[in-house]
């Protein structure tokens, strides 16, 4: 009997497989891509047409370069801060005149023009500031303000006049500069100057009221310091003189809200130091900061005049000085105050702590609304916190009974008065 052995096994059956792929490039996948998108910022742009421009703005400026050698625009451009009247700008690449408003950037180039009722101030990121007089035509030529490296700005004056001030510079070798009939002027830090330039004459002059200032023309360098005045003329050299000095002014003080039943029919007493050698002086009222609407103008020999006809209102006061020869000093710096009706007073926040005494000097401390503005016999105070808190110390006073008066107006005008009485030991 033969066995036989099955050496193999036996395979299952196996259903045919059969793949199929179709091959897809790169660059087709991103066609198909590119398709979805400009499909949907088509259908974005129907529906949210300025929402859709603002995102191409924003994504545009931040493509594009940085400028690294200089600081931004915003920091490198000036801006107008104070506007009165009529005001125009021309830009460095329009020939059309617009009318200047607290928007607008200025830039290297551009022009500005007043009228004979206008004004203008402009401040600069360093903290120089123009202020361009009625009927004058100026343009800004430098405005290189960076970072961490000397900065530069400057306007030059074709006609009428500019006083600028200078701050303390952030960077070393810093400079402000104002050209007038081929001159130039540049301004040391904390400095203020008057420049001014008549093209019919061909003259120009710059008056230092603090600081100094280096001048230059044809070839020719002085340096102006406080109350000097340097002129030019075309072709000629700089002639340096000696300047009155405005008054100081007295009364009323700087911020100070007076208070009266009447003030219509109330006399409202100015008063200002005396100039040694001047014979008059110039006393301008007016209830805007420039002075481009007078309301009272009064020549006298007196250092004090008395002023009637004021509405309850705002107002600023200043005095120039007059000697002999008619020349004029400077304006003084203007002080500011209120007109406050009695009867339609409006108290304000104002809480007193009982009064400190160190010596014969009072410590008088409280709180008042934040941005009120204090007087305390007469004198500013000037440690008003955030919050309102306030303290004041006195000048040393005589031993026996006194009574401080503190006055205070809010910014809604708002104002009341309190009367504390001491009695130093």
């Amino acid at each position: 009997m033969t066995t036989e052995k099955t050496t193999s096994a036996t395979h299952p059956k196996v259903n045919k497989v059969e793949v199929y792929w179709h091959t897809v490039t790169y660059r087709s996948v991103l066609l198909y891509i590119m398709a979805v998108l400009v499909i949907l910022a088509a259908g974005s742009y129907l529906v949210f047409p300025d929402t859709f421009a603002g995102l191409i703005r924003h994504v545009s400026s931040a493509l594009q370069p940085k400028d690294t050698s200089a600081a931004s625009a915003d920091v490198r451009g000036a801006r107008f801060v104070n506007l009165d009247g009529r005001v125009q700008i021309k830009r460095a690449n329009s020939v059309q005149w617009i009318t200047a408003d607290y928007q607008m950037t200025l830039d290297k180039g551009d022009l500005i023009q007043t009228g004979p009722d206008g004004v203008a101030r402009l401040a600069f990121a360093d903290g120089t500031t123009y202020t361009v007089d009625p009927q004058t035509l100026v343009t800004v030529e430098e405005i290189f303000v960076p970072q961490n490296s000397p900065s530069s700005v400057g306007v030059h004056i074709s006609s009428g006049a500019v006083d600028l001030t200078t701050g303390s510079w952030q960077v070393p070798g810093s400079t402000a500069k104002v050209s007038f009939e081929d001159a130039v002027a540049s301004l040391h830090e904390n400095s203020h100057a008057d420049v001014k330039t008549d093209p019919s004459t061909k003259q120009g002059e710059i008056t230092v009221a603090a600081g100094a200032a280096d001048v230059q023309h044809d070839g020719q360098q002085v340096q102006v310091l406080q109350w000097q005045r340097a002129s030019v003329t075309q072709g000629g050299a700089i002639t340096k003189s000696n300047v009155l000095a405005p008054p100081g002014l007295v009364q009323p003080v700087n911020l100070q809200p007076i208070i009266v039943p009447d003030p219509k029919h109330t006399s409202i007493r100015f008063e200002w130091q005396p100039v040694a050698t001047a014979s008059q002086y110039e006393l301008k009222i007016s209830d805007t900061m420039m002075f481009t609407r007078l309301l009272a103008d009064r020549t006298t020999v007196d250092t004090a005049v008395e002023v009637t006809g004021l509405n309850p209102g705002e107002y600023f006061w200043t005095v120039k000085a007059i000697d002999a020869k008619d020349a004029s000093s400077e304006a003084a710096d203007p002080f500011k105050f209120t007109l406050v009706e009695q009867d339609k007073e409006q108290t304000m926040l104002l809480d007193v702590d009982p009064p400190e005494f160190h010596g014969k000097v009072v410590e008088i401390s409280g709180h008042t609304e934040p941005g009120s503005a204090l007087l305390i016999d007469g004198e500013a105070v000037a440690d008003i916190g955030s919050d309102g808190r306030f303290r004041y110390f006195t000048e040393p006073m005589t031993t026996g009974a006194h009574v401080i008066v503190i006055t205070g107006q809010d910014r809604r005008g708002g104002t009341k008065t309190e009367r504390i009485p001491v009695v130093v030991p």
